[in-house]
């Protein structure tokens, strides 16, 4: 995705039916930085980060199934939001925090038997001490992951400066109750399940070196079951549900516009920050107020 200019809201079009509203919170804070980019290889923008106070950052996070269009949501969303409200946007993906492999999976991994779909193939509590940090307007290090070698690149680390909106995309960033928490806004992507499988094909043998029989394979005996067993039920957790992806204009419309609403209200202080869900309203957990990580 090229660097995003600046534009205007006409070419947003109005809807007379709500396919599904987001429940987030009543309250958000007004920002007016420039737009940050900072999504694997995208470019980043250094310009003004935001300042330590009391305003804290508004977290989207992004899930669905392999290969389901969660990327092109993310780049949807960070291009209309420079475009047009003329925010500073981060996007974080979970691939990034995958764990370093031991000797046996990585051999595993290698045959295409390690489940890289699995919620144990995943540093929960480091992406968690990430976010917080991002959230108390920190400047912080993303792992960089290579999937040819299936590990992390050693000392090696993308910089991910704070910003007015952060985008967190990933397979299974709704599992974790401690990391769902986190979100003021949770879209869950859905698409078909050979739309999926086809994109996975293409990216796998293009991107990650991969031939046509282990993707097939590992998408058979794992990446399908985990979908089934650990993504799917996380579902129930999204605000949105948002078919078609990125070529659901009429979603990201109304989701913008939803965005756009509550950054122009004042936004809570870190102190006084409550959440609204579907139990009602509740107070964020201490360990989200205080920020410990």
């Amino acid at each position: 995705i090229n660097p995003v200019t600046r534009g205007s809201t006409s070419n947003m079009r109005p809807c007379n039916r709500i396919l599904a509203y987001p429940r987030t919170r009543s309250s958000a804070r007004p920002l007016d930085l420039a737009i940050l980019k900072a999504f694997g290889g995208w470019r980043m923008d250094r310009r003004s980060p935001v300042t330590h106070s009391t305003k804290i950052p508004f977290l989207i996070g992004v899930a669905g199934g392999t290969a389901s269009g969660k990327s092109s949501v993310c780049g949807r969303i960070i291009e209309r939001l420079g475009m047009e409200h003329k925010r500073r946007v981060v996007a974080i993906s979970q691939d990034s925090f995958y764990r370093n492999l031991n000797e046996e999976e990585s051999a595993r991994a290698k045959r295409g038997e390690f489940n890289f779909d699995h919620p144990d193939a995943f540093e929960h509590t480091l992406m968690l001490s990430v976010l917080n940090k991002l959230r108390r307007g920190e400047a912080v290090k993303v792992p960089k992951y290579d999937f040819l070698n299936n590990t992390r690149v050693k000392d090696e680390h993308i910089l991910v400066e704070p910003a007015d909106v952060i985008i967190v995309e990933g397979i299974l960033i709704f599992y974790e109750q401690s990391l769902r928490e986190l979100f003021d806004m949770k879209l869950f992507v859905d698409a078909d399940s050979d739309d999926r499988l086809a994109r996975r094909l293409t990216r796998d043998t293009h991107e990650r070196g991969r031939t046509l029989a282990q993707v097939l394979h590992q998408y058979l005996y794992t990446v399908k079951p985990a979908f089934e067993e650990f993504c799917l039920p996380t579902k129930k957790y999204a605000d949105v549900v948002i078919p078609r992806g990125a070529e659901n204009e009429v979603a990201i419309d109304l989701i913008l516009h939803h965005i756009h609403e509550i950054l122009r209200s004042p936004r809570s202080s870190l102190d006084g920050d409550h959440e609204s869900s579907a139990d009602g309203d509740r107070e964020r957990a201490p360990s989200f107020v205080s920020r410990p990580h």
